[in-house]
């Protein structure tokens, strides 16, 4: 980690903290508060780890508080079921939740059809601080395996993690720092998995031991490996397989045979997606100090990653004059084009808790790294990015006083982007910004009130340029909920929410080589703004939940990149834009008990969601997923559970200009849980199928969806044993 940085976490010791509403405080509070929208685990352990009596330092666990309760959860076995190598794949069923799905060795979530700077992705509250923000290929520095909880926030009070999260936050919680003193000293947790779609081997572990005096050390690791993907039908789509078929035909009509073989083998290919194995790589170290009134805790972390880039049929490398050719594979076409990454993190979280006044706790967060990114065109260095970045928070919680509580603080980042190559397309850059917030809730009765405020200011610079922006927003929120019977109430949310352009939207220009497209932006780009609103129902019983919520957001500047239909170096260009747009849709989810038989509990659930965007003037929105339904019967016991779910994806035929329709599919999966030694789960297999039926499956989200589909049938066989 460079000095600079070292020395602005010691200068950053105010400017950081956990985000205070998602988290409970670890003492009773003087009055009782509503129950929590997360019931406990069923056999009285902490909802993290802990065995009952264990100190719980802090809470992640969102509670009754309607501007952030619009959440979906994977806690550790539905994680077990559904962990990928990137997060974003991880979380694709949950509603409301697509993936870029670029590789498979780099995936960012979907919310409500937004995604890269319009999607915060937090590990316990703070950024991950890679650039997988900056472009799809980007993989994200966390891995799922690892993870115990997981939770997708949405709605308008996500804009107290930063104006970068208009469209909602992933949260990915660990236990790097530890949260609790393991009542019988230590507490271990083993996972691994096998998966045949892509030859997966996968093994991961984390221990904490308690050292006396309330001292927690803990050490976690974990291993992935892959081969190339293998799919359900074509590689190519029907589009692109077409064009394939043209290119064969011409070439043909001009003598060239070889070519047009190569053509038809391109058009032809089936089985698996050339270049899209992952090696995937992460150690962490933490040591926590827990006591009644306050904790203090710091980790190391590592994260490493290979992973290829499957190539784009017709892409092109430009080179700069006077280059030597790049070697062909195999005698034919270009190299393959790899990325190698590396980051290396420091983080540092604290609390002190207060025993009378106006606040109930004082709390800490900050996090620095530093990242390395190399883009290879077979065994010669492409590009290589380097990014050194910190972020703090610090916020100060209310007491909960005759049903008003609330939190405010500040919270700052910084990060320092430079990259070295023929096809650097984005210019060296260094972006801060600092962000002050308040978030106040008000309980009378049935009704409830809440209202959010935010100011950030950005100063973006590229000294090669010769170029500074800056930019001082507004951001704010209200929210009004009803009870209308026990765990059943009905609300309302309204913000105005906006966000600074990115470097990367000001300043990049050139080829990408791992996107394969001639990327510019646009330095002269202003604010983005929205006006937004959403209504919901919500009932959470015991026996039956169900959750709907409509969402509309009208933009003001609208920021997005487009194909031009131009070519420059050989390769498609893509302009960043700016005009109004419109964003609305819905989110639906409901599971009920519908009977039990045999000493099994049947569970029915389902889940839908749909999202509408318009460029003002421009037509569709690119990537926006379509309809999509999933619904699941699952039997469930003390020692054995089994599901089986069909999701069913619409055709996706509007779409911008150049861009591809994408039919539709079906998929069918099934799981088999199995615990032997009943409700405690210390120990846990499952055997699942995905794409049973093996079919041919795309999202329409993914800049690669036309040549890296979804994956084919794949048998997964995982075990978790905790102790």
């Amino acid at each position: 980690m460079t000095c600079k940085y070292s020395a602005l976490l010691l200068a950053s010791s105010v400017l950081a903290s956990t985000p205070a509403l998602a988290q409970a405080p670890a003492q009773p509070q003087q009055q009782q508060p509503p129950p929590p929208t997360t019931p406990p685990a069923p056999d009285g352990r902490d909802a993290v780890h802990g065995e009952p009596g264990t100190i719980v330092v802090t809470r992640y666990l969102l509670r009754d508080l309607d501007l952030l309760a619009g959440k979906s959860v994977l806690d550790e076995d539905a994680l077990q079921r559904e962990v990928r190598p990137q997060i974003g794949d991880t979380l694709a069923k949950l509603p409301g939740v697509s993936a870029t799905s670029f590789s498979p060795g780099a995936s960012r979530p979907v919310l409500r059809g937004f995604s890269g700077e319009r999607i915060r992705v937090l590990t316990d509250g703070i950024g991950s601080i890679d650039v997988s923000n900056t472009s799809a290929d980007h993989a994200v520095t966390i891995d799922p395996l690892t993870s115990e909880r997981i939770e997708v926030l949405r709605g308008p009070a996500v804009l107290l993690f930063g104006g970068q999260a208009i469209g909602g936050a992933v949260n990915v919680i660990d236990r790097r720092i530890p949260r609790t003193v393991p009542k019988d000293g230590y507490h271990i947790d083993l996972v691994g998995a096998l998966g045949s779609a892509a030859n997966e081997r996968s093994v991961g572990g984390a221990a904490d031991v308690a050292l006396g005096g309330g001292l927690v050390l803990h050490a976690d690791g974990s291993f992935r490996k892959t081969d190339d993907l293998r799919v359900g039908g074509y590689v190519l789509s029907p589009q692109f397989r077409a064009e394939q078929f043209e290119v064969a035909e011409e070439e043909l009509e001009e003598g060239h045979a070889e070519e047009a073989e190569e053509a038809l083998d391109l058009a032809n290919r089936r089985g698996k997606i050339p270049n899209s194995a992952v090696e995937q790589s992460t150690a962490g170290l933490g040591l926590a100090l827990i006591r009644d009134t306050f904790n203090i805790g710091a980790s190391i972390s590592l994260f490493d990653s290979g992973y290829g880039i499957p190539s784009r049929p017709g892409g092109a490398h430009p080179e700069e004059e006077g280059a030597e050719e790049p070697e062909e594979e195999e005698g034919h076409g270009e190299a393959p084009v790899s990325i190698k990454l590396r980051q290396k993190r420091f983080d540092l979280r604290g609390e002190y808790r207060l025993d009378s006044g106006f606040l109930d706790r004082v709390q800490l967060r900050i996090g620095a790294a530093d990242y390395k990114h190399t883009e290879f065109e077979g065994e010669e260095v492409g590009t290589v990015f380097d990014s050194s970045g910190a972020e703090g928070r610090l916020e100060f919680v209310q007491r909960d006083r005759d049903g008003w509580r609330g939190a405010s603080g500040a919270q700052y980042s910084t990060r320092k982007f430079d990259a070295v190559g023929a096809e650097a397309f984005l210019p060296a850059n260094e972006t801060s910004q600092l962000g002050l917030f308040t978030l106040q809730e008000f309980a009378i009765g049935k009704v409830g009130m809440e209202a959010a405020l935010r100011f950030e200011r950005s100063d973006v610079e590229s000294e090669p340029l010769g170029i500074g922006r800056k930019f001082d927003v507004f951001s704010g929120a209200i929210g009004a909920s009803y009870t209308v019977a026990p765990q059943a109430r009905v609300g309302v949310n309204l913000s105005r929410t906006a966000r600074a352009p990115s470097a990367e939207e000001l300043f990049s220009n050139g080829p990408h080589i791992a996107t394969q497209a001639f990327e510019i932006g646009d330095p002269n780009l202003g604010v983005e703004s929205s006006w937004g609103g959403e209504a919901y129902v919500r009932l959470d019983r015991r026996t039956h939940e169900f959750g709907f919520t409509v969402f509309a957001n009208r933009f003001d500047d609208f920021i997005y990149e487009a194909a031009t239909g131009e070519e420059e170096d050989e390769l498609p260009v893509f302009r960043y834009f700016q005009r109004d747009a419109t964003y609305y849709g819905f989110e639906a989810e409901a599971s009920a008990t519908l009977f039990s038989a045999g000493g099994f509990r049947f569970v029915g659930d389902a889940v839908a969601d749909y999202v509408r965007a318009t460029v003002k003037g421009a037509g569709p929105v690119p990537r926006i997923p379509p309809l999509r339904l999933l619904g699941g019967l699952e039997a469930q016991s003390d020692s054995l559970d089994g599901r089986i779910e069909v999701e069913w994806v619409a055709d996706q035929d509007r779409v911008a200009e150049f861009e591809t329709p994408t039919d539709g599919h079906t998929m069918v999966n099934a799981s088999l849980a199995w615990r032997p030694w009943g409700k405690r789960k210390e120990m846990q297999f499952v055997l699942s199928a995905s794409n049973i039926f093996d079919v041919d499956a795309r999202r329409h989200a993914s800049f690669t969806k036309d040549y890296v589909p979804l994956a084919g049938r794949d048998i997964r066989l995982s075990a978790r044993l905790d102790f």
